[in-house]
């Protein structure tokens, strides 16, 4: 799939050691016009991305020799701003903090339904060529004390300094630009990832809880990101 105004296809990094999984997602996805590069191994991706440009990660958890965890935590090491999509049977909610919490940008558990999957790919190439355009509006919010720069995806504040996810960043500026609003899952779906879902998710879900991390006092009792019984959540300053 090529950049608006570019010309360029988009690379996209598949790390998957299901053969019967990683041949036919290769094959859909070059059928939507993406370039791709498959292996089976975590040390492998490493490699490549030491070598070569790519503008999205497909990563799952269970491989074998060095897991999709630490495979995310050293690419985010080398570059936070690429974006990592994280497959995996895993369905609890300590693995996918886990995996929010080492920088992945977006979380499907197998098995799946393509055209979602392919949505939500499409979503993330766009917002990360949002953030590389030079006439971009600056845009900053501040929470609980901290300053955020939602272009840079950094932030500093009473506990320190913080580094966010582009999705994260788009959370944080619905949220605090609408306060003492309540967003159903579902609208928060569809205006920050782009897409609507019939599916089950968690994703809102598991993003709230990694703001609140960042921003809450404790965490457990929140004061600023409030979930609202049957409704959603809502930014209270």
């Amino acid at each position: 799939m090529q950049s608006k105004g570019t010309g360029e296809t988009s690379r996209i990094l598949l790390v998957e050691d299901e053969s019967h999984l990683a041949g036919p997602l290769q094959f859909n996805l070059e059928q939507e016009g993406y370039e791709i590069c498959s292996t089976a191994s975590g040390k492998e991706a490493l490699a490549l991305l030491k070598r070569e440009k790519f503008d999205l990660i497909i990563l799952d958890l269970t491989l074998e020799e060095m897991d999709g965890l630490e495979v995310a935590r050293q690419v985010r090491r080398r570059n936070e701003k690429l974006p990592i999509l994280m497959l995996t049977a895993r369905s609890t909610e300590r693995d996918r903090v886990i995996g929010f919490k080492l920088g992945a940008d977006d979380y499907m558990v197998k098995p799946f339904h393509l055209p979602e999957l392919l949505l939500r790919i499409q979503r993330m190439l766009q917002r990360s060529r949002w953030y590389l355009r030079p006439d971009r509006p600056t845009r900053e919010v501040q929470v609980a004390g901290y300053k955020i720069d939602l272009d840079r995806l950094t932030g500093a504040g009473p506990r320190g300094s913080l580094e966010l996810t582009a999705l994260e960043a788009d959370l944080l500026e619905l949220l605090t630009a609408e306060p003492n609003t309540v967003h159903s899952r579902a609208e928060l779906l569809e205006r920050v990832w782009g897409y609507r879902s019939d599916v089950e998710t968690r994703t809102v879900d598991n993003f709230i809880v990694r703001l609140r991390r960042y921003f809450e006092e404790e965490p457990e009792e929140p004061r600023h990101f409030i979930s609202v019984r049957g409704r959603g959540y809502m930014y209270v300053p």
